[in-house]
């Protein structure tokens, strides 16, 4: 596991702050774990004819990526879940027949989410397969109309989830599902969601997914920071972080081959001398681990330091975008007028440091599409699709999944709007 801690003095609007941003990396040769996911797939009316079929050509091909040593189970949902095949190794007979199933799913009416999220996850976590955490992965692209539907019921649902052990994906497709309720319950897992447009979109999602989750090396791991002449110390990530005494850490979940985990903190200075003692701990093929990351004080103008500050300047972006759509979704004009002169000026500063890792192409037409629906003051139906986008690529951004290939591939951009 490659592991650093970069750490960038600066001044800020109150006084010296440091940026420590930590990256884990998986080696290229590292043997992946086993993986044991549930899939989750919603066959609601919504879903009839092309959505669900796309759906069960992106689960087929997640199925066709699976060794005899992985387990994968299928519950289907309507208006009431029912785990149709119980998790079990993909040998080549329990394969079969899993694509059988799969290939003769019809849609049926209701969309009962928070009833099928649970009862997912009760079934994940009846089986145990060493070195594999217990997943669930959800597609759905329906609201919930059967069951619990107010927002505080999935995030309790979330956290409770994640607190057992078992790690959440979701896909959004299409036009009608709650962002607001897929991210309330992947956050506590530290996943986020994807949003996908339409069904041709599907399958690269998917497969990209299916990439981090068949190549996880890693699980459950948590960067430890304890800092030393700060005034406070924050983690900019939106990952589960809790204080532990004198230090705070962040759970940043599963790291998997080509997807490196980063987390931002950032900190105000109490006084001149200062110092941060950062460790990971991870579990690797059933063994617990905890290492202490050593750390590099970098230049702000160097090729690392540029780095660090795009990574902030982008957090800043998304925090404010999100922020915009928010507003212009209460029609509160200015306030969203003042959100979006933020994330412009968040923008300009991530172009001006030009670091690589962090471009800012993906956020440029994303916010000129949010302009011109403030700028035509339209109706709230209008952003809807866009709002989701968003939605989706400010969860994936503060979650850091970081991946090999462009986030741009899995949400297009368009302006069909």
């Amino acid at each position: 596991m490659k592991q650093t801690a970069w750490a960038v003095e600066r001044d800020a609007e109150h006084g010296r702050e440091v940026l420590l941003l930590v990256t884990l990396e998986a080696d290229a040769d590292a043997p992946r774990a086993p993986v044991a996911i549930n899939l989750a797939l919603d066959r609601s009316a919504s879903m009839r004819g092309v959505p669900l079929l796309a759906a069960i050509q992106a689960a087929q091909a997640l199925i066709e990526r699976a060794s005899p040593r992985d387990y994968l189970g299928l519950l289907t949902f309507d208006a009431e879940p029912e785990q149709v095949l119980p998790m079990r190794a993909m040998e080549p007979n329990a394969k079969a027949q899993l694509l059988k199933v799969l290939s003769r799913l019809e849609a049926g009416e209701g969309t009962a989410l928070h009833e099928a999220v649970e009862r997912a996850a009760e079934a994940a976590r009846r089986v145990l397969v060493p070195g594999a955490r217990p997943q669930v992965l959800m597609l759905t692209d329906g609201e919930p109309s059967v069951g619990p539907s107010q927002l505080a019921d999935f995030k309790t649902l979330g956290g409770r989830v994640a607190e057992s052990g078992v790690m959440l994906h979701a896909l959004g497709l299409g036009r009608h599902y709650l962002p607001d309720v897929l991210e309330a319950l992947t956050r506590p897992s530290g996943t986020g969601f994807v949003h996908v447009d339409d069904p041709e979109g599907l399958p690269m999602a998917v497969g990209q997914l299916g990439a981090e989750l068949f190549g996880e090396v890693v699980s459950d791991a948590r960067v430890h920071v304890l800092p030393s002449g700060f005034a406070d110390l924050r983690c900019r990530h939106r990952y589960p972080a809790r204080v532990e005494g004198d230090a705070m850490s962040a759970a940043l979940g599963a790291v998997s081959l080509a997807f490196p985990r980063r987390v931002l903190f950032a900190g105000l200075l109490g006084s001149a001398e200062w110092n941060l003692g950062v460790t990971s701990s991870y579990t690797e093929r059933g063994d617990t681990r905890r290492i202490s990351v050593p750390v590099t004080r970098i230049l702000p103008e160097s090729e690392q330091g540029r780095y660090v500050r795009a990574v902030s300047a982008e957090l800043e972006l998304v925090a404010a975008e999100a922020a915009a759509w928010k507003a212009l979704g209460r029609r509160h004009q200015d306030s969203a007028e003042r959100a979006l002169e933020a994330a412009d000026l968040a923008l300009y500063k991530l172009a001006r440091l030009g670091a690589p890792e962090v471009p800012p192409n993906r956020h440029v037409e994303r916010l000129a599409d949010l302009r011109r629906i403030m700028e035509r003051r339209a109706n709230q139906n209008l952003p809807a699709l866009v709002m989701r986008r968003a939605h989706s690529e400010v969860s994936r951004i503060t979650m850091s999944r970081v991946g090999p290939a462009p986030l741009a591939a899995l949400v297009p951009w368009k302006t069909e709007e």
